[in-house]
């Protein structure tokens, strides 16, 4: 179907992409690794439950920490070899969570999922919750519960924008592994039981949108180049014209969002029975010597996957997990990849801007770039306050933190740091409250 134009989307911010750096790397796979270190935490919600000991002998693709609740998800091992570790280690953001260790033995011995009987919609939902499948656009949310809507919907939404600079891992998925997205989006759409799917992908994706124009069963949307369209409640509205309102999930409109990546493991679960256990990043930035795409076992070091790209040259300042705009600096390389992990990211000086914040201007470049229309000066001012309850008032729980507001501000202030930290201390104090 021929490819449309989307709705004019004018507030975010117009980033350097530096997807040159990586876009024309195809996928290939890291090297087998001696260990895997596996956070049994690698989505929203309840960490998943170790159900292995020290000892034990695993499996390739053998479940090794069960869901924890409804809103969880199983993980399994990416290798065969022994259970040498189960304890708590720092993630990128330098939070303790538990880690399973497997020391490879290098037989590959794997076991898969049960064949499926039928495909419906039931069959569909569960084989993904059993796989462990989330949504790997960064959020991580169990992909089987957002395909259980409390709310009618008629619209799959398959998000290709990867708007983040610096990364095209979905890009290349879209260009090598075309048909298995499509697959994959077929089985989404029989899940939710819709008749209307869009594939919105970025125009700097010309390659990825004339693949998908092929299917005439697809909506092509072009985004226009601009941060941050993979948002999901702005790539609604571009879409569709449908506007969430704030506090409100896509279904109230009709519309569920499911990324590239989760498409395709969604085929990798129900066509090849494979749980889902390795996923691609791309891993950039001028301080990488080789700029790669790769297809990564969850729970390889970050220091080893530098050290397969060529190491960092010399005055290499600062590495992010993920995207430069939403990802995290991360102190050191000594943790380990996960299902929602989309880039890693070695930034040299004048990639990353190290000048320390002055004070407001009050320009309103924050106000009037902010894509959620939320007032940032404002509510920063009353966050240095601690008058977390006004910061609140002024809507900063529905900040999604895309950085929009920082990147634009003159003064260099740490805004989305400081909203990020005011809406934890805001569930704090409401759950004391709830409480009492």
């Amino acid at each position: 179907m021929k490819a449309r134009k989307g709705k004019y989307f004018p507030f975010g911010a117009h980033v350097p992409g530096n997807k040159e750096l990586s876009s024309g790397s195809m996928i290939e796979a890291l090297p087998p690794q001696e260990f895997l270190t596996i956070n049994v935490c690698q989505h929203i919600g309840a960490p998943a439950i170790p159900v292995v000991e020290v000892g034990d002998n695993v499996k390739k693709g053998q479940l090794i920490a069960k869901e924890g609740g409804f809103v969880s998800a199983n993980v399994y091992s990416p290798i065969s070899g022994e259970v040498v570790d189960i304890s708590a280690k720092q993630n990128a953001t330098g939070a303790m969570q538990t880690h399973i260790t497997v020391k490879n033995d290098f037989l590959n011995e794997e076991v898969f999922l049960p064949n499926m009987v039928e495909i419906t919609p039931s069959s569909i939902i569960e084989r993904i919750r059993l796989a462990g499948i989330v949504g790997l656009g960064g959020a991580g949310f169990p992909t089987a519960v957002k395909l259980m809507p409390k709310d009618p919907v008629d619209t799959l939404i398959i998000n290709g924008a990867e708007c983040e600079p610096y990364l095209t891992c979905d890009h290349r998925l879209m260009i090598e592994k075309t048909d298995e997205i499509y697959k994959g989006i077929i089985y989404l759409k029989k899940a939710l039981n819709v008749d209307k799917v869009i594939v919105a992908i970025e125009k700097n994706k010309p390659d990825a949108i004339s693949l998908f124009e092929r299917f005439d069963d697809l909506d092509v949307v072009i985004l226009k180049k601009q941060y941050p369209m993979g948002s999901e409640k702005h790539l609604i509205y571009v879409c569709t014209g449908k506007k969430v309102g704030l506090g409100q999930l896509p279904a109230s409109v009709g519309c569920v969002v499911q990324n590239i990546k989760t498409a395709i493991a969604v085929y990798n679960a129900i066509e090849l029975n494979k749980p889902l256990y390795e996923g691609v990043l791309t891993v950039s930035g001028h301080g990488i010597n080789t700029p790669k795409n790769l297809l990564v076992p969850y729970g390889a070091s970050l220091k080893t996957i530098i050290e397969y790209c060529g190491g960092v040259v010399d005055d290499s300042v600062k590495y992010v997990a993920g995207g430069p705009m939403m990802g995290k600096a991360i102190i050191n390389l000594d943790v380990y990849t996960k299902k929602t992990d989309s880039g890693l990211l070695a930034l040299i000086k004048g990639e990353d801007d190290d000048n320390l914040p002055t004070n407001c201007i009050n320009c309103g470049k924050c106000v009037s770039t902010c894509p959620m229309r939320l007032t940032p000066v404002l509510m920063e001012f009353y966050i240095n306050a601690k008058d977390f309850k006004q910061a609140e008032k002024l809507g900063v729980m529905n900040c999604i933190e895309c950085g929009s507001c920082a990147y634009n501000c003159p003064a260099k202030r740490a805004l989305t740091q400081s909203f990020a930290y005011a809406k934890a201390k805001i569930k704090e104090i409401n759950a004391k409250e709830t409480a009492k």
